[in-house]
Parts: structure tokens; C-alpha cells; sequence
């Protein structure tokens, strides 16, 4: 893997004449969990279409991109919806990213992916026999076996149950730990768990949120958590 960079993005985005967002300032750190929040409908989706060169619809200007570098190659993408192909087995959608490029995937790795995310032995369903929830695991799994440097999330847990939620957290914290991760979250106790750097998207721009004390994925309980996350909720409520 190599050095994962830094990402800017100053200007506004539009579809048609209707504005998306407007003199957006965002600053992503590089090797840490940038967790980006806001009321639906403000553009935080845009912003991750946008870094990943999806958003052929949409008109921006300004500038964004990777301090020195192009992302080219660089960038792994878990949109909202899973987007597995339903005649392939969970274990090809897996490594689809590899068969795209015309690269071998290694079944091992492959296997140990989907092992981690409690599906191996899914490896041969199809897409139709899972949950969404399980359905979703199979996503952060063909994510995590791009293995690339820059990686932009846009709710990759909304799916899942309680637990689950935690555990998927809690791997992708450790699988993805000096990545440049964008996360795209409702949740503001999963931004409190995640976030090196925690900020919310309104219509007047891009608002820091001081996060808490202590290394990632931090625990659920822990007192400054709980207090960020209800600071966060209530900056959420205000901003609807």
C-alpha cells in the first residue's frame, strides 16, 4: 500500500440549477477517520462521488483531490447501497474489484476477508439469500480487499444489527488503521467511536466537532464518548 494522502475539497456542486452545497471548505487528515456529518439532502453522498470521480451528473466547481498526488488507483468506495451482482457468489462480488481489473484474487485472502466479517461460510450464496444486513457485511468486505490507501465509506453500517454494528466498527478500525478514511455517518455515536477528526456539512459549510480523548475504535461507554455523541445529536437537531 502506499503513503495514503491527504484530501481537500474547497467550492460548491450543483445538478442543473439546483445547488447541492455551496463554498465547502473540507480538509481530510491523512492516515485517519475523518467522520462527516449533516442532515440528509446537504451533499454529503456529493462529496464522496466526487472524490471517487462517480459523480457524472453533478457540476463543481472549485478543486478537490490528494495533497501532490492524483487519486487515480488510489480510492475504495462502499457506496449506500451494497451494489452486489446478484448472479455472482458472495465470494466472487468479493473480489469483483480484482476480476474488473483483470487481476488474479487469491481465494485465501478472499476467504480470510469474508472470515473476518463472519460470512465464510456465506462464501457461496448468492447475493439473494442473505440479509441486508449480511448483505452489507459482503460490501465492507470487497472494500477491505481493495486494500487501497484512500477510502471513503458512505453509511457502511446502517444495515446491521446492534452488535454486529460494534464488531464491524471495531474490524474496520483496525483493518483500515493508517488509511485516509472518509466516513459518511448519521450516527453521531458511531462518528464519537470513530472519528479522529469529526466534522458536520450544513448549508453554511463545514463545523468541527472536538472528538474524544483516546485511540480508535473507542469504547462504547466510555464517558467522553457518550458526551460527544449527545453534543453531536443536538448540533444535528439544530441544523435540520
Amino acid at each position: 500500500m502506499t503513503m495514503a494522502p491527504a484530501l481537500y475539497m474547497r467550492g460548491s456542486a450543483k445538478i442543473g440549477d439546483m445547488p447541492i452545497f455551496e463554498a465547502l471548505d473540507l480538509h481530510v487528515a491523512a492516515g485517519q477517520w475523518t467522520c462527516l456529518l449533516g442532515s440528509s439532502g446537504v451533499g454529503k453522498s456529493t462529496v464522496l462521488k466526487l472524490f471517487a470521480g462517480l459523480a457524472e451528473h453533478v457540476s463543481f466547481t472549485g478543486d478537490f483531490g490528494a495533497d501532490g498526488a492524483s487519486l487515480e488507483g488510489r480510492i475504495a468506495l462502499m457506496a449506500q447501497s451494497d451494489l452486489l451482482l446478484p448472479w455472482l457468489s458472495v465470494a466472487d462480488n468479493v473480489a469483483l474489484g480484482a476480476r474488473l481489473r483483470g487481476e488474479r484474487s487469491e481465494s485465501a485472502n478472499v476467504m480470510t476477508v469474508l472470515e473476518r466479517v463472519g460470512l465464510a461460510e456465506k462464501a457461496k450464496s448468492k447475493p439473494t439469500e442473505l440479509s441486508g444486513g449480511q448483505r452489507q457485511r459482503v460490501a465492507l468486505a470487497r472494500t477491505l480487499m481493495e486494500d487501497r490507501p484512500v477510502v471513503l465509506l458512505d453509511e457502511p453500517f446502517s444495515a446491521l444489527d446492534a452488535k454486529n454494528r460494534a464488531l464491524m466498527q471495531e474490524l474496520s478500525a483496525e483493518l483500515l488503521e493508517d488509511r485516509t478514511v472518509l466516513l459518511v455517518t448519521h450516527d453521531p455515536a458511531e462518528a464519537a467511536r470513530l472519528g479522529h477528526i469529526i466534522t458536520v456539512m450544513t448549508d453554511r459549510g463545514i463545523e468541527p466537532v472536538s472528538p474524544p480523548q483516546g485511540p480508535v475504535p473507542r469504547a462504547v461507554d466510555d464517558e467522553n464518548v457518550l458526551k460527544v455523541q449527545a453534543a453531536l445529536l443536538a448540533q444535528l437537531r439544530e441544523d435540520a
